[in-house]
């Protein structure tokens, strides 16, 4: 029963480092043995830690500032400029650490089924505590899939039925705990189809899972639920339906959650507390977190100084800012102006304020993550609408969006056609998602390119700037462009798991 955390972590696990940093949060205590159904608890508190941190941090910036709402400043000392301005490989160190902390924490889920199917199967326990412990198991299969789905989203060329069934563009999958030092015993990439396939069967039997609990306890299907619900589920569930073209499935999983009335879309008198306090009626899943519990770091921070109101080392592009309507009040939510300071000379701007932190988990600027809210939803079922021509029903989600982020006499409901239709909707999602790691996906989903645009002459003259802010920006960053399918909307599969595992010979992603 006993084993090394390294030998697990690093050699069972599919992990490409020696470096436990590179662990995640909430890793499992594997040197313990499981002996009572406390100790299970314990370990799905862990998990619970790992999904926290799996659903914020680095997790979501570092896509939003490699596409193209965001410009680095010339004096932001280069922090995450491998990513942003496009000059990384195979052997970036930030996408090593992602696809490892990934894999690390689908082998604490794979240890953790194990473990909790050998108690449960016991015979040991009550009608009670099996019941629970069916619980815990759909929401470990649940961070089971959304660790593949990170990985399949991000380190997989982008989905389509065409190439499904394409060999070795998927992932390699590890569904049982095995720990072994051999690399001879490491899986290939598997295909698209048959991850996807994993993906789901897990959300399912975790839905299903939540579902069977719900009939006695539903108390986590309400705004802010601390653990899963089988809504969180099913707005996860949707999400990957939109990305992967199954429109009909992604219907049905966002109209559940919207129609379930139970997380209505905040008001424009609500909606800021969303990102100042970390509540509102429109999140369907917040982790836990507290001011003595170290969890995230800020993602302020990345934009923005903690400890200086005038520096910034990101800040939103000027079409950026100027995406939103008078009235929106997502714009007073999500920036702030201010007078910044690079390479000594004074600039007054829009700086990054979506995270601003929640005072009550003290003063690093932290926010809890929310990965679920029912805007999104909205968004998916307007696109998905869309795509099936359903033109009435897509502005209908639309509009019923829009209606929350003006007060009423600013909001005007417009009904599009075709083109312009999509084209809405996607600025839509541009605008209301900005900064919470979906830009990439929007964009790969779409087949759209871009350019960086560094020109704030319309900001500078409203500014009375003195000198151009296109010159404070970092010269390199705002060259960046994408076409539509660009290679580089896949990360590549790091160049030490290549070398590590002998089944991956030619099997890295195109371009790296």
């Amino acid at each position: 029963m006993k084993k090394t955390i390294l030998s697990i972590f690093l050699c069972g696990a599919m992990l490409t480092s020696c470096d436990m940093d590179l662990t995640p949060a909430g890793s499992l205590n594997i040197d313990k043995d499981i002996q009572s159904i406390e100790d299970i608890t314990a370990l799905r508190t862990q998990l619970y830690s790992s999904l926290r941190s799996a659903t914020g941090g680095a997790y979501i910036y570092l896509t939003d500032l490699q596409m193209d709402q965001f410009n680095g400043t010339a004096d932001n000392g280069n922090r995450n400029g491998t990513i942003a301005n496009a000059v990384f490989n195979s052997s970036t160190g930030d996408f090593a650490t992602m696809f490892a902390n990934c894999y690390s924490r689908i082998s604490s889920v794979n240890f953790f089924i194990r473990e909790a199917n050998a108690k449960r199967n016991s015979g040991t326990l009550s009608e009670t505590a099996v019941a629970m412990i069916d619980r815990y198991i759909g929401e470990a299969k649940f961070i089971r899939a959304y660790s593949y789905w990170y990985l399949f989203n991000h380190y997989c060329q982008p989905y389509s039925a065409d190439i499904a069934q394409a060999e070795h563009l998927g992932l390699p999958l590890v569904y049982e705990f095995a720990p072994s030092g051999n690399p001879g015993s490491y899986p290939a990439r598997s295909t698209m189809a048959e991850t996807l396939d994993r993906i789901n069967t897990d959300l399912t039997d975790a839905y299903n899972a939540l579902k069977a609990y719900e009939a006695t306890d539903n108390s986590n299907c309400a705004p802010n639920a601390v653990y899963l619900s089988s809504f969180a589920v099913e707005a996860f569930q949707a999400r990957i339906a939109l990305q992967t073209g199954d429109y009909n499935t992604a219907i049905t999983k966002a109209s559940s959650v919207i129609n379930s009335g139970k997380y209505p879309l905040a008001g424009v008198d609500t909606y800021e507390a969303i990102w100042t306090d970390d509540e509102g009626s429109e999140l369907i899943f917040v982790p836990s977190a507290s001011a003595n519990e170290p969890f995230v770091g800020s993602i302020f921070g990345v934009y923005n100084s903690t400890t200086s109101a005038t520096s910034a080392d990101y800040i939103p592009s000027q079409p950026t800012v100027l995406a939103y309507e008078d009235g929106d009040v997502r714009f007073d939510a999500f920036f702030t102006g201010n007078r910044l300071s690079i390479n000594g000379t004074n600039y007054v701007t829009f700086i990054f304020n979506k995270w601003p932190g929640n005072s009550a988990l003290g003063t690093g600027l932290l926010n809890k993550p929310k990965p679920f809210r029912t805007s999104e939803q909205y968004l998916i079922l307007a696109e998905a609408y869309a795509a099936l021509g359903n033109t009435t029903e897509a502005n209908k989600a639309l509009n019923d969006l829009r209606e929350k982020r003006f007060a009423a006499a600013d909001f005007e409901e417009v009904h599009y056609q075709d083109n312009a239709l999509v084209q809405a909707i996607r600025n839509e999602r541009k605008i209301e998602l900005i900064g919470e790691g979906f830009r990439m996906g929007d964009l790969r989903r779409w087949k759209q390119g871009f350019s960086r645009n560094g020109d704030y002459s319309i900001i500078d003259q409203a500014a009375s700037n003195t000198s151009p802010l296109s010159g404070a920006v970092n010269p390199l960053g705002v060259t960046v462009s994408y076409n539509s399918g660009d290679f580089r909307y896949t990360w590549p599969i790091p160049s030490a798991e290549m070398d590590i595992n002998p089944q991956l010979e030619g099997q890295q992603n195109p371009g790296y």
